[in-house]
């Protein structure tokens, strides 16, 4: 029996995540999936990335917790509120308030820490510098800047095993993302993409990542399967 080589996908329950996800098992890699619950306020999110472990399979799944709402500075961890119906071109500019301080570099560190224990020297993060709000740690250059660390800073890395970071949705837009989604049968039912939720779990429709999601799908001419909030 052929054994598959082990990845570390972060899976956060949202469309970019499961997407990517979708991509590393069909890249042939037996899937681990980690989760953080880091106080993020749209915390209904690890529900979905645990319906979604499941659903896809993956060979192990585990959610970290790590409260972030101890250091504040970001609306999705305090209780600042999420701006609400910004033009598309404002999203282009500047660094929102929904920016989480070092959160890629945090996951990224636990995601290195659990490869290197699981003998995997791929990881796999859905970040995406395109259709996206501005964050530094989204941007190609952090992320090819974190593999050089990762190299000099493990075991394997020192031995010659290089680590890989993977980043397929890095320059696509949103509407392409979901046109690969689609192709390799991703349920965006099951995900959920916004940063401030009714307590039912129903999308605001209003915030970035709303308004980003639902203009992918307007691109590609199909409606958003997601659960929102009546307006």
């Amino acid at each position: 029996m052929t054994h598959l080589p082990k990845a570390v996908v972060l899976l956060s329950g949202g469309l970019d995540s499961t997407t990517t996800l979708a991509l590393a098992q069909r890249a042939g890699f037996a899937c681990c999936a980690l989760t953080f619950q880091y106080g993020q306020r749209h915390a209904i999110e690890i529900d979905a990335a645990r319906r979604i472990a499941v659903q896809y399979g993956v060979h192990a799944h585990v959610v970290v917790p790590i409260d972030l709402r101890q250091f504040g500075g970001s609306a999705l961890t305090s209780e600042l509120p999420v701006p609400k119906d910004r033009p598309l071109d404002a999203m282009s500019t500047g660094i929102p308030i929904t920016y989480v301080p070092a959160r890629n570099t945090i996951f990224l560190s636990f995601a290195l820490a659990w490869a290197e224990v699981l003998g995997a020297l791929d990881i796999f993060l859905g970040v995406n510098a395109l259709d996206y709000s501005g964050y530094p740690d989204c941007r190609p250059e952090y992320i090819a800047s974190f593999e050089k660390l990762a190299n000099l800073a493990t075991k394997a890395g020192v031995e010659g095993r290089a680590v890989k970071i993977h980043t397929p949705l890095i320059h696509l837009t949103k509407a392409e993302i979901i046109r690969r989604g689609v192709e390799l049968g991703v349920d965006y039912a099951q995900t959920t993409s916004c940063y401030d939720p009714t307590p039912s779990g129903a999308a605001c429709g209003r915030c970035d990542a709303c308004l980003l999601r639902l203009k992918g799908f307007a691109e590609m001419g199909l409606s958003d399967p997601a659960s929102y909030e009546p307006v």
